[in-house]
């Protein structure tokens, strides 16, 4: 019966939830990331963000709540999604590669101090992973949010956030949850 089905996918995403409010590593980690963040921006640096399908609309919908606003009316972060720009995505996918398509961006307008955010359920995109090799040779810090495992991303990324689950749809509701927890926390540093 679908009543039962839906309770039980709720359940699951609790579940995940649940899972994260206990992993200590992962709570001390978003607390990193949080002060990362907010010295960058005091900094006058910029916040990127960059994902595929899902995580790509979670890029775009955590960039917003930098660059618009979270809770507070307030100066706006420079902060953006990388891959907002359709002829640029689409002529760099098909004059180079989809591989490329952060990689040249980050080359392009990061500068040491930046921070990209790679949203990647596995942490295995190859996008994601070419921009954290170009973020690491711009002087770029590194932020993974990730599925358990962690995938490619663990070992090239300066922070990583990865959610203890390996269900791609739980996974990308917890990366919600903790951008949204990143953002309040890093407005609240800034803006009081």
């Amino acid at each position: 019966m679908s009543i039962d089905k839906i309770s039980k996918i709720i359940t699951q995403s609790i579940q995940v939830k649940q899972d994260l409010l206990s992993n200590s590593e992962c709570i001390q980690k978003i607390n990193m990331v949080v002060e990362v963040i907010t010295k960058a921006f005091k900094n006058g640096n910029s916040v990127y963000f960059a994902g595929n399908g899902g995580s790509a609309a979670d890029a775009q919908h955590l960039a917003a709540e930098f660059s618009g606003r979270f809770y507070k009316d307030r100066k706006a972060l420079p902060s953006e999604a990388l891959h907002c720009n359709t002829s640029y995505l689409t002529a760099v996918a098909n004059d180079y590669s989809y591989e490329v398509i952060y990689a040249r961006l980050i080359e392009g307008i990061a500068k040491p101090g930046d921070i990209l955010v790679g949203i990647s359920t596995s942490g295995n995109s190859g996008n994601i992973v070419k921009a954290f090799e170009a973020a690491k040779l711009n002087q770029v810090i590194t932020i993974g949010f990730t599925g358990e495992k962690g995938g490619k991303m663990k070992d090239i990324g300066d922070y990583l956030i990865n959610i203890p689950s390996n269900d791609t749809p739980r996974i990308q509701e917890a990366h919600i949850l903790v951008g949204h927890i990143i953002c309040e926390l890093v407005e609240a540093n800034i803006f009081g």
